[in-house]
């Protein structure tokens, strides 16, 4: 397996948060608008909504000869029991985006680069608690390289429902906005 190209990236949280069309959403702004391979896993507990959950997305420039996370570089945690459970499979030196409306971080991630974007708050204040996750796709665009902010922005666009769509483009922007304001901070 070439690990070159290869990037990783898991998003985690409860069902019912959108992890999963999160994810979905990533891999085909990969795919579909940025012109490379990808490929989506997905894991929930039998509970489903209120469960802990992931989704994984796999996105290279070559074709994908595994379709499961080896290490992801990415993870995106939007609640304290996914932080709990999954934090152990992010790669040394990765990066963590936390919901900070949701998720306490302790000493673990001193080995991580951090980054805290309060995306429920800022969703419950656009009015709509459901877009925390694109609010997220915002800030994931901005400070990972695996996609791009326009395929991503494309992607969303695609996904969710017409009557909703200025409401999530409102929070990927918003999401994209803070991406760059945490890049410009590590400057």
């Amino acid at each position: 397996m070439k690990q070159e190209t290869r990037k990783e990236i898991m998003f985690t949280g409860f069902g019912g948060q959108g992890v999963i069309t999160a994810g979905y959403i990533t891999g085909q702004a990969a795919a579909v608008y940025d012109d490379k391979e990808s490929v989506l896993t997905q894991v929930y507990g039998p509970e489903a909504r209120g469960s802990a959950c992931y989704s994984g997305v796999v996105v290279d420039e070559e074709e994908i000869d595994y379709l499961y996370l080896l290490s992801p570089q990415v993870m995106v945690v939007m609640s304290q029991d996914a932080y709990e459970k999954f934090l152990p499979k992010l790669q040394e030196g990765g990066v963590v985006i936390v919901d900070s409306s949701l998720v306490e971080v302790d000493e673990r991630v001193k080995k991580y680069r951090l980054y805290k974007v309060s995306a429920t708050e800022i969703a419950e204040e656009m009015g709509a608690r459901i877009i925390a996750n694109v609010v997220m796709l915002g800030f994931v665009s901005r400070i990972w390289d695996a996609v791009s902010v326009e395929g991503m922005r494309e992607s969303v666009k695609s996904r969710v429902p017409r009557k909703h769509l200025d409401l999530n483009i409102r929070a990927f922007e918003k999401g994209v906005e803070l991406g760059e304001k945490a890049l410009a901070k590590e400057c």
